[in-house]
């Protein structure tokens, strides 16, 4: 669009462009497809490799959400082809952030492009690392929104610049308490064997920048923030994000991946049809992610910890980013796991449709690393939880859930995160099996009621576009 052909054709022109990880990608592409859906124009950025992953797009959006390609720069250490941290072991995501900084150089001239032909976008929604991005759209007059995908309250946690000056946190310790500002909960924080992943996001990593000075800078130039979450999930947080950032924080809602449910394209899953043969409620699930950082010996103590609790569960186990163990031979598994629970369980290494098997009747619960899209997805089902947390914000997202009752956790040692069988068989027992089971379910339901409003997540797509028009002049 040029100048001023946005408004008066009626359409937005939108720039979105994620950090290289699927967790980040999925959520904005459902973002991208929602504004297409409503008659806007949206250019989706990210490099070859992961456009050519990510889920088809409705033929109907085609004409109005378009993608753009650019290569990733060669960063010594990373793996040939690397291009998400799909693709990387934990240790070398900083990397993956030093290739992403290179894009700053093919990302101005896509901008200049889209600019010099009469395509000026009306925003560029961007995410947390892209400290560089706000100036160069700032040279073009474009502005700029934060789209955060982790819990709200991770955002809050972390806090503004003026508010770490302010009330400086120097010992670990500083870490597994709520900081002066939060003022919404005394009981979601980080344990002690957690709070090293946030005091390390503060330190300088081998990308030369600190991700909470990738944050700040990038928060401080934005115009808007935008947050995948909602008041009925996080009640009072989105009125603290503004006056902690001074500007406008929009909730977008949920943000559902549509497709799954109604994707009828891929081979029938495995896990499907065995489900089909399992009695009502009566399956736990269990996923933790492509790259949760276990153990082999965790990994082994929850599996132990399975088979103990004697409930039927179905386990999509995925490439563990933290070992090289033969987890596609199934080589971390317990020996005889698999031939002593086959008349109740399902070991999956394979693709699974993680939505369908959440909506399958037969599962009663989600044991799950509390990632903020795996979080989501249960709450459309009305699933309590049992809940093992690792990094980043899962651990807020679990002591969230207990506080509105939701599920429990994993027992866990306090200093390096450890557990045992027994641990995660009272926990599993205590969601699926014992009398707590009923008043987890019924909270769990009862969130599932207002997030299933359809009407509801509309109109927090209908605000955001609201607030989109309101601010696009702010540059």
């Amino acid at each position: 669009m040029g100048e001023a052909g946005a408004g008066a054709a009626g359409h937005l022109e939108v720039v979105v462009f994620p950090w290289l990880a699927f967790g980040h990608m999925l959520p904005f592409l459902e973002l991208s497809k929602r504004l297409a859906a409503r008659g806007h124009a949206v250019a989706f950025v990210s490099t070859p490799r992961n456009l050519a992953r990510l889920p088809p797009v409705p033929p109907h959006l085609s004409a109005r959400l378009r993608f753009v390609s650019l290569p990733l720069p060669r960063v010594e250490g990373l793996p040939d082809g690397a291009e998400s941290t799909a693709d990387v072991p934990p240790g070398e995501v900083e990397l993956l952030k030093k290739a992403m900084d290179g894009l700053a150089a093919p990302f101005t001239a896509f901008l200049a492009d889209a600019v010099a032909g009469g395509r000026r976008p009306d925003w560029i929604i961007n995410d947390f690392c892209h400290h560089w991005l706000p100036s160069i759209a700032g040279e073009h007059k474009v502005p700029c929104a934060l789209f955060q995908i982790v819990l709200a309250g991770m955002v809050a946690y972390g806090g503004p610049r003026w508010a770490n000056s302010t009330h400086p946190r120097t010992a670990l310790e500083d870490f597994t308490v709520p900081p002066e500002w939060f003022s919404v909960s005394s009981t979601v924080v980080y344990n002690r064997h957690e709070a090293g992943w946030l005091a390390g996001c503060f330190r300088p990593n081998a990308s030369g920048v600190s991700d909470m000075e990738r944050f700040w800078q990038i928060n401080e130039q934005c115009h808007i923030a935008i947050y995948r979450s909602c008041d009925e999930i996080e009640p009072g947080m989105f009125a603290l994000l503004a006056d902690l950032f001074q500007k406008p924080s929009i909730p977008v809602g949920t943000l559902p991946p549509q497709h799954e449910l109604n994707d009828d394209e891929r081979t029938p899953s495995d896990v499907l049809q065995w489900l089909n043969g399992q009695p009502p409620k009566s399956v736990l699930y269990v996923a933790l992610g492509s790259e949760a950082t276990l153990s082999v010996d965790n990994l082994q103590e929850l599996a132990l910890g399975l088979e103990l609790a004697g409930v039927r569960f179905v386990w999509a186990l995925r490439r563990q980013g933290s070992t090289n163990a033969d987890v596609g031979g199934h080589g971390v598994l317990p020996d005889g796991f698999e031939e002593r629970t086959r008349h109740c369980g399902l070991v999956s290494t394979g693709w699974v449709p993680q939505v369908k098997v959440l909506a399958h009747g037969a599962v009663g619960a989600f044991l799950t690393h509390c990632g903020w899209g795996s979080a989501l997805e249960s709450f459309m089902f009305g699933l309590p939880l049992v809940m093992l947390p690792f990094v980043v914000d899962q651990p807020l997202v679990a002591r969230t859930m207990v506080e509105r009752g939701i599920g429990i956790e994993v027992a866990r040692d306090e200093g390096d995160g450890s557990f045992d069988k027994v641990g995660v068989a009272a926990a599993v027992r205590r969601v699926m099996v014992d009398e707590e089971r009923n008043l987890f379910t019924s909270r769990a339901k009862k969130l599932q009621e207002v997030l299933a409003d359809q009407e509801l997540q509309k109109r927090y797509i209908d605000d955001l576009v609201d607030n989109l028009w309101r601010y696009k002049d702010a540059a």
